[in-house]
């Protein structure tokens, strides 16, 4: 019905910290790192990569809904609230399906990170052994 909510709402919030993070990193001097090299990448780098997932997770949902006829490009838009039960289903499964999905699409980011962490260590590592 309106799964989708949650994690747009996330990407919407990551977008603006990313955006704040990257201006900070900007204001410190570090500068826009190339993905070959060995240098450690920018927090704001993978904040964007959790809002890309956001993103692209809550659009597809989306679509999936407008094909099913849950949403409609007119007033109200969501089908589920122009009826009471309808409404509190729908609000239902924003706070269990939604929050899930956005849970797990930000645990496997973190995995992503930490990934990251472990093969930036890595290369240093190697670089300063050469």
């Amino acid at each position: 019905m309106a799964c989708f909510a949650v994690p747009a709402a996330e990407a919407v919030i990551t977008t603006i910290v990313t955006k704040v993070a990257k201006s900070k990193e900007k204001k410190a001097g570090a500068a826009e790192v190339a993905l070959d090299t060995a240098e450690k990448l920018p927090f704001s780098r993978k904040l964007k990569w959790l809002s890309n997932m956001l993103w692209g997770g809550s659009a597809l949902l989306m679509f999936e809904h407008v094909w099913h006829g849950e949403i409609v490009p007119w007033a109200p838009f969501l089908t589920a609230t122009n009826d009471p039960a309808s409404t509190a289903a729908m609000l239902n499964e924003m706070a269990t399906a939604g929050v899930a999905m956005s849970l797990l699409v930000t645990a496997v980011w973190g995995g992503m990170v930490a990934v990251s962490h472990v093969m930036e260590k890595r290369e240093k590592t190697e670089s300063a052994e050469n």
